[in-house]
């Protein structure tokens, strides 16, 4: 059965459910933690930056793989609101970061000026 068929209906699965509000936030909240513990453990905010999103999206499309899979209803809307709810916590954990610890030469805004972005 396709994707398509298996999602719900769209009267069935609105914007603004109950739903989607813990979707913003469980993946607000990987997000942030994994950004917060990439902070501590990498020198680059970039690596932190990617650590949180790599977390949060990665529980959100497995989720959704669970979901299609059988054990719920997939649904693509919960998956957008999973994009928003990772792009929020990181914002607001990028955002405490530079409040407290500012930026430096040892820790740029996100990558030294003049730096080669290299994986």
């Amino acid at each position: 059965m396709s994707f398509v068929a298996r999602t719900a209906r769209a009267d069935d699965d609105p914007w603004w459910g109950r739903d989607k509000a813990l979707h913003f936030g469980v993946s607000a909240g990987i997000a942030a933690g994994g950004y917060g513990v990439g902070a501590w453990v990498f020198d680059k905010r970039r690596d932190a930056l990617l650590l949180g999103a790599g977390l949060a999206v990665s529980a959100g499309v497995l989720k959704e793989t669970l979901d299609l899979a059988g054990y719920g209803t997939p649904s693509w809307k919960d998956l957008a609101w999973d994009g928003i709810g990772t792009v929020a916590g990181l914002a607001v954990a990028w955002g405490i970061d530079l409040a407290v610890r500012g930026v430096s030469r040892e820790r740029p805004l996100f990558a030294r000026r003049g730096a080669v972005l290299t994986w």
